[in-house]
């Protein structure tokens, strides 16, 4: 990874696009490595393929960006999620390559990021999220760890934190996002079938959304170093 210039008032690092694309294929393993957890919290509400079909996702992904050059981060992630929409079976397709495609339109022509940009990506995949899916906050989904998790970023930015301290604040707040999903009933999806019957199995959309949370932070403790 490359460390670009620390800059007065842009909160420590910003990253360069092959940072951006070292930290997608970071989250391709981290899904890669998860994806039989993945698949069993899904087999008890919903397909039982989220993991497997995840991880044929961020495989193709890695495959996309393989060689390619671009210095646009919003070309980078619009390619990351037209990838997703075509490979990924199921609502979590559509869901997540939307997500990517809308966070690339606000980094569009960009080739650095900072935590006010990562802050504009996130509020931008949450509401194409929401746009797709017809989806809040407490409907058991992927939203219930994402929505914290910029929550978090936001009062970070405000407070002047850096961006790997300020990730480290959304990860914790998507890991409780994440396991709140237990004490819900769904009300959106596959898992809103069953009704009260989906009440205690923890959300496999919110576990791989904090997953990625996570790879984020650990990629960035890396750049750090």
């Amino acid at each position: 990874m490359t460390l670009l210039s620390r800059k007065k008032g842009e909160h420590g690092l910003k990253l360069s696009t092959s940072d951006i694309l070292e930290i997608v294929r970071d989250i391709g393993k981290v899904i890669e490595d998860n994806k039989q957890y993945l698949t069993e919290l899904d087999a008890a509400i919903g397909d039982a393929d989220h993991g497997i079909n995840m991880a044929r996702g961020f495989r193709a992904v890695s495959q996309k960006l393989e060689g390619m050059r671009s210095e646009d981060i919003g070309e980078i992630l619009k390619a990351v999620g037209m990838t997703l929409v075509s490979n990924v079976g199921g609502a979590s397709g559509p869901l997540y390559g939307t997500a990517f495609i809308r966070a690339a339109s606000a980094v569009q022509g960009k080739s650095s990021a900072g935590l006010d940009d990562f802050v504009s990506m996130l509020d931008a995949a949450i509401e194409g999220i929401k746009s797709r899916g017809k989806a809040e906050l407490e409907d058991k989904t992927m939203l219930d760890a994402l929505i914290p998790a910029v929550a978090a970023l936001r009062e970070a930015e405000a407070e002047g934190m850096s961006l790997v301290a300020a990730f480290a604040r959304a990860k914790e707040a998507a890991n409780t996002g994440m396991l709140h999903t237990k004490d819900i009933v769904a009300r959106k999806g596959r898992a809103s079938y069953l009704g009260e019957r989906s009440f205690g199995h923890q959300d496999p959309g919110a576990t791989s959304s904090y997953l990625m949370l996570a790879s984020i932070h650990e990629s960035l403790q890396e750049l750090r170093r």
